[in-house]
């Protein structure tokens, strides 16, 4: 069982949902992002996203563009991605971190390369946004032989015969993305939201988590009620943003928002 279905049933078990946060490793420089890491769990997530930074995010809104922007400049590679979940796993055997960005870094790499590195690492999850299930035969493979799970996005405007289909591909969870929109656009509906997981929940039993316009403690603990986990990425990453001058400040302030928001959903 990976640690991702274990995760996922241990808080089935408890009557409780996921809180997935999502910051840009490196951002807003590469010694930061471990500490923070360790802060997000102590402040109860239970799976870290964590973004490969990348020169052209297109899903994602101004916010994680900067983030990418702010750790490519410190030169982030997806080499050094892989270090810093190496190096997490070194004091955190449980927690599951999933890798989200786009599929060029990681074509530079090679996917056989990758996929050992990953494994190595202990990567439990991986996200390209970009590459859909009919090209990710040979990846999926690959991350499959490497005990590495292969998320996909749902979107609003899903249609049902795709839905089967993505869900048939996919492991670990099903990333629904709350709004039509880039990440930290607009605001959810959570009825709709509703409407739109009970749809998919006809096709897999795979966990669904909720992501792109939970900006506070209310839209977290309204996605709770209807989804499996909480996704959780700009208000977060504009607190590094604001924070970039003062680093040591970053974990204790990032973790506050993510205590608040563990704590509403509890509730």
């Amino acid at each position: 069982m990976s640690r991702i279905t274990e995760c996922f049933n241990n808080l089935k078990s408890q009557g409780r949902k996921a809180l997935i946060p999502y910051v840009t490793a490196g951002d807003p420089e590469p010694k930061v992002t471990l500490p923070l890491m360790h802060a997000l769990v102590e402040s109860g997530a239970d799976i870290i996203e964590l973004g490969i930074p990348f020169s052209d995010p297109m899903a994602d809104g101004p916010v994680i563009q900067l983030a990418c922007e702010r750790a490519l400049l410190h030169g982030t590679r997806l080499v050094d991605v892989l270090d810093m979940v190496a190096e997490f796993r070194k004091t955190n055997q449980t927690t599951p971190v999933v890798l989200m960005g786009y599929l060029n870094p990681i074509e530079v790499m090679g996917y056989s390369v990758f996929a050992d590195k990953a494994k190595a690492a202990g990567l439990d999850g991986v996200l390209t946004v970009d590459l859909p299930p009919e090209e990710a035969n040979e990846f999926n493979r690959l991350m499959k032989a490497s005990d590495i799970d292969v998320i996909y996005l749902l979107a609003p405007t899903t249609e049902v015969e795709r839905v089967k289909k993505i869900c048939a591909a996919g492991s670990g969870y099903v990333y629904y993305v709350s709004v039509k929109g880039v990440t930290g656009s607009a605001s959810l509906n959570v009825a709709e939201v509703a409407e739109k997981l009970e749809m998919i929940r006809k096709y897999t039993d795979m966990p669904v988590g909720v992501g792109f316009g939970i900006r506070d403690d209310a839209s977290a603990r309204a996605i709770s009620q209807v989804a499996d986990g909480v996704i959780v990425g700009s208000v977060l990453v504009n607190k590094i943003a604001e924070l970039a001058g003062n680093q040591e400040q970053i974990p204790g302030a990032v973790a506050a928002i993510t205590a608040s928001m563990r704590q509403a959903m509890d509730k």
